[in-house]
C-alpha cells in the first residue's frame, strides 16, 4: 500500500478538483437562473422545493460524472493490464476492481455534490421574489 500513497493522494486531489469544478459551475448555473427561481416561488414553489430541485440538479451531474468516469478508468485500466503491459513487458496479471470502495466513494462524491448544489443555491434564494424577477429588466 505504501507504493500507492502517491497514486491515492493523486486521486484526492483530482476528487477535490472535480468538486471545485462542479461548484463553480453550479454557482454559475444558480446565479443566471435567479430570475427563473424567482418565476418559480411566483408559481408557488417554497425555498425547500427548488432547495430539492438543486440538490437533484447536482447530484445527477455528479452521478453521471461519476459514471463516465468509471467507464473510462475501466476502459484503460483494460487496455493498459491486458495490452500495454504485454506488449511492453510481456507479462500481465489479474485485474481485481476493488467494487465496494468504488461504490462508497461514488456516494461520498454525490452526497458531496449534492451539499454543493445547495449551498450554491442558498445566495440565489436569499433575495425576495419580487427582486429576483425584477432583477433582470
Amino acid at each position: 500500500d505504501r507504493s500507492f500513497a502517491v497514486t491515492y493522494a493523486m486521486e484526492a486531489v483530482a476528487m477535490l478538483v472535480g468538486l471545485f469544478g462542479l461548484s463553480s459551475s453550479l454557482g454559475a448555473i444558480v446565479l443566471a437562473r435567479r430570475r427563473e427561481f424567482g418565476m418559480l416561488r411566483h408559481l408557488g414553489l417554497t425555498r425547500a422545493q427548488i432547495r430539492a430541485m438543486l440538490a437533484a440538479e447536482g447530484g445527477l451531474l455528479a452521478l453521471l460524472g461519476a459514471l463516465a468516469g468509471l467507464a473510462a478508468g475501466a476502459a484503460i485500466s483494460l487496455v493498459l493490464v491486458y495490452v500495454v503491459n504485454r506488449q511492453s513487458f510481456n507479462w500481465s496479471m489479474e485485474l481485481h476492481p476493488p467494487y465496494g470502495l468504488l461504490g462508497v466513494l461514488i456516494l461520498i462524491l454525490v452526497g458531496l455534490a449534492v451539499f454543493t448544489a445547495i449551498l450554491s443555491g442558498k445566495e440565489a434564494m436569499g433575495i425576495g421574489p419580487v427582486r429576483a424577477v425584477r432583477e433582470d429588466w
